[in-house]
């Protein structure tokens, strides 16, 4: 049997016809880091919101030794779904930036298997929350850091290093989110989800400043349009600076009045920000206009918490899934 399965797919020497064959190395799908990691975020996704539901309805039994389904649900958006876009961005946009090589091949299925192991760990059904096994949740910004890291430095790319910061940050959050769930640490004075979530925020009003106006003025130039969008060096700074006091006040003084006062600013500062990039101007444009959309949750969920918290509004409670789930 096992000479027949060894031949079977085999060509008689001699007789190579040239095609190409199959490996890891040069498939289409592991040679740019988005191809897998856009493609694993998007099909997690409905499974863990389909778990939450499910959990919610009572249609499965949820292990007591678990996270309780809100925290888990919370969890596997922010270090599964968006720790996979964020991956599949940084691995395709460094070896642009730094015109290195794109991590492919077998380094690449690795890093999108060390992602999987981290949700296996963490599924309630697997049963391996409450054993040292869910360490293994924690592996995969650090070896993402390191692999992002090394041509950074390298090419003295030093204008995109705050991105490693970021990564680390991340990691710091779910390794607290990990240590108050299983009881290694005591209580905190934040919520490492909410911080990690802030963290995220940081990374789109980053990320959003450079490609949406940059994408915008491109396809209205192409479309015969022209376009006004220029740099304003004082408000990207400011804007930026703002909701980075966002991150720090919501572990310094968390749901305070400050906190609001921050918020309302940071998102003037945004909302201002993201009007100059000519968004109306690309309504015909799907791909141009669902940039500015998602974007524009950002202001509207820092408004939104800014009225909670400043006056106690409950229809603005909802501000951290208008953030996320925007």
């Amino acid at each position: 049997m096992s000479d027949g399965f060894r031949t079977a797919g085999a060509r008689p020497h001699g007789s190579d016809t040239g095609a190409p064959r199959w490996s890891v190395r040069s498939a289409p799908l592991w040679t740019y880091g988005f191809r897998p990691f856009f493609l694993l975020g998007a099909a997690w996704v409905p499974v863990a919101l389909a778990g939450l539901l499910l959990a919610l309805a009572g249609a499965v039994t949820w292990p007591g030794e678990a996270l309780p389904p809100f925290r888990w649900h919370g969890h596997e958006m922010i270090f599964g779904f968006v720790a996979a876009a964020v991956a599949g961005f940084l691995l395709t946009a460094v070896p642009t930036w730094t015109g290195t090589r794109a991590v492919s091949g077998w380094a690449l299925a690795a890093l999108a298997a060390l992602w999987v192991l981290g949700r296996v760990v963490v599924a309630p059904p697997v049963g391996l929350y409450a054993t040292p096994a869910v360490l293994l949740d924690l592996l995969f910004f650090p070896v993402l850091a390191a692999v992002l890291g090394v041509p950074l430095i390298a090419r003295r790319n030093f204008r995109n290093l705050p991105f490693l910061i970021i990564l680390a940050l991340l990691f710091v959050s779910d390794l607290l989110f990990h240590g108050l769930h299983g009881g290694w640490i005591g209580g905190l004075p934040f919520d490492p989800l909410r911080l990690a979530a802030d963290l995220v925020m940081v990374l789109i009003v980053v990320v959003g400043g450079r490609i949406v106006p940059a994408f915008t003025r491109n396809a209205l130039v192409a479309a015969g349009r022209g376009s006004s969008i220029t740099p304003a060096p004082a408000l990207e700074r400011a804007a930026i600076a703002a909701v980075v006091a966002v991150v720090a006040v919501d572990v310094l003084a968390p749901q305070s009045v400050i906190a609001g006062a921050v918020a309302a600013v940071a998102a003037l500062l945004i909302a201002a920000r993201l009007a100059r990039w000519e968004g109306r101007r690309a309504l015909d444009m799907p791909i141009v206009w669902i940039l500015h959309a998602g974007y524009a949750w950002v202001p509207l969920a820092l408004a939104l918490k800014a009225l909670q918290l400043l006056t106690g509004a409950p229809w603005a409670s909802g501000w951290l899934h208008a953030l996320t789930a925007g």
